[in-house]
This record gives C-alpha cells, sequence and structure tokens, in this order.
C-alpha cells in the first residue's frame, strides 16, 4: 500500500473524506501511522512501526521532493495453531511518501528507531520559506 502524505492545513478533513469514499481495495494491510511537523527549519516524520526490525525490513528514501519510507511488517509466528484465533494486528509490505516543500539534500536526512517508532529528520528543507509581507501599492 502506498500513501502520500502532503502537508496541508484542511488535511484531516481531505483524509476523512478519502478514506470514507475511496477506502483502497487492501484496506487490511499494514499501514504505520506517521505524525509529521516542522521543526524550525527541519521536517520531522514519525512513523509508528512497532515489530519491525528497521535494519532489515525499512529503507528511507529522498527522491527530489518527497521523502520515502518503505518497508514490511513480518509475522513470525507459526501459522499452523489449533484452536481459536483473533488476529488483530497487521502484516505485510508498506510504503509512506510525504511531499516535501523544496527537493532536499540526502546528506541533511537522518533516522533513528527507538521503542517501535522510526523518526526522520530532514534538515533545513524550510530554510529561507519563511513568509514575506508585499507592499500594496494604490494606484489612481
Amino acid at each position: 500500500m502506498t500513501t502520500t502524505l502532503t502537508l496541508r492545513p484542511l488535511a484531516d478533513v481531505d483524509r476523512l473524506f478519502q478514506t470514507f469514499w475511496n477506502a483502497p481495495a487492501d484496506a487490511g494491510a499494514f499501514t504505520p501511522s506517521a505524525d509529521v511537523h516542522r521543526n524550525g527549519d527541519d521536517l520531522v516524520a514519525r512513523f509508528d512501526l512497532p515489530g519491525v526490525d528497521p535494519e532489515e525490513d525499512v529503507t528511507v528514501e529522498v527522491q527530489g521532493r518527497r521523502l520515502i519510507v518503505r518497508g514490511e511488517r513480518k509475522d513470525s509466528r507459526d501459522e499452523e495453531r489449533d484452536g481459536y484465533r483473533l488476529r488483530e494486528v497487521r502484516y505485510g509490505s508498506f510504503q509512506r511518501s510525504v511531499v516535501l516543500p523544496v527537493a532536499a539534500d540526502p546528506e541533511k536526512v537522518s533516522a533513528g528507531y527507538d521503542a517501535g517508532v522510526l523518526t526522520v529528520t530532514v534538515a533545513d528543507v524550510y530554510a529561507g520559506t519563511a513568509p514575506r509581507r508585499i507592499a500594496i501599492t494604490k494606484t489612481a
């Protein structure tokens, strides 16, 4: 499953309608939750990946204006079980994509994994993007 995150003021409303009207066919597939925010000039993206081996099963890439996180949560439990089984944990491959305001320098991207959370920081991606007020002149 591929998901693209675009930073927009009404993203939650858009996501609600998109989820309601256009649910993907593989809605039961694993899609990690994401939290993307600005921290000064940096973009910080956090992905919930409990039970995932970050060194073996996750890749982080920058392609122009996109930060792409791919991976797979594998079920290591034995499938041959007798009796009842309730399965709420989702497994499978995933891809999440975050649209950046400008193309990022791959040398300024860092990633760390702690307690089931992957944190990716794209440094200086907001540098020089502060809003500037434009003077309005009155014409006769």
